[in-house]
C-alpha cells in the first residue's frame, strides 16, 4: 500500500471505525484513541494489510485488542491500589529531635558525620576511622569538639532553673 493509498484508506474508514468502536466500548475518547493507535500500527504493517485483503477488519480487531488491553491494565492497577493499605500514621519528630538536628547542622560536616556515626549508629572510634578514612586521633578530636559545641547549644533552661530552685 502506497502512502497515497493509505491516506485514502484512512480518510474513508476512520469515521466508520471510530463509530464502530464507540458502540463496542461506550466511550468516544477511548474509541478515538484505540482507532488512531491501530492506524499507526497498520502503517507499520501495511504490506501485511495488502496481502490479507481486509485492512478494515485488521484495524478494527487491533483497535478492539488495544481497548481490551487498556481495560485489563486499568483493572489490574485499580485492584493493586485496592489491595494496598495506607501506611500507618507515624508521628513526626518530637521537639527534642528537631532541636538536636538543628544543633547538629551548625557543626562542620565531618564533625556532624563523626557524631552521627558514633552516637546514632553506635560505631566505635576504630570503626568510624575505618569508614571515614580518618585517623583514630582525628575521630576522637571530632567527637570531643562536637560534644563541646552541642553542649552549649543544647542546654535545657528548665534544668538550670531547677538547679537554682534547690
Amino acid at each position: 500500500m502506497t502512502v497515497e493509498e493509505f491516506e485514502k484508506f484512512y480518510a474513508q474508514t476512520v469515521t466508520r471505525l471510530t463509530g464502530q468502536l464507540y458502540v463496542m466500548l461506550g466511550d468516544l475518547h477511548e474509541a478515538q484513541d484505540v482507532v488512531q493507535e491501530a492506524f499507526v500500527r497498520a502503517w507499520r504493517h501495511r504490506r501485511r494489510l495488502d496481502r490479507g485483503g481486509q485492512p478494515e477488519a485488521w484495524i478494527r480487531t487491533t483497535a478492539w485488542r488495544l481497548a481490551v488491553s487498556r481495560w485489563r491494565s486499568r483493572r489490574r492497577t485499580t485492584e493493586a491500589w485496592q489491595r494496598t493499605t495506607a501506611p500507618p500514621d507515624t508521628e513526626g519528630p518530637g521537639p527534642e529531635a528537631v532541636v538536636l538536628v538543628d544543633a547538629l547542622r551548625t557543626l562542620p560536616a565531618q564533625q556532624r558525620r563523626t557524631m552521627t556515626l558514633h552516637y546514632l549508629c553506635d560505631l566505635s572510634v576504630e570503626q568510624i576511622a575505618g569508614e571515614t578514612g580518618l585517623s583514630s586521633g582525628t575521630v576522637k578530636t571530632h567527637l570531643f569538639r562536637g560534644r563541646a559545641a552541642l553542649a552549649s547549644r543544647l542546654k535545657d533552661p528548665r534544668i538550670e532553673e531547677e538547679a537554682f530552685d534547690v
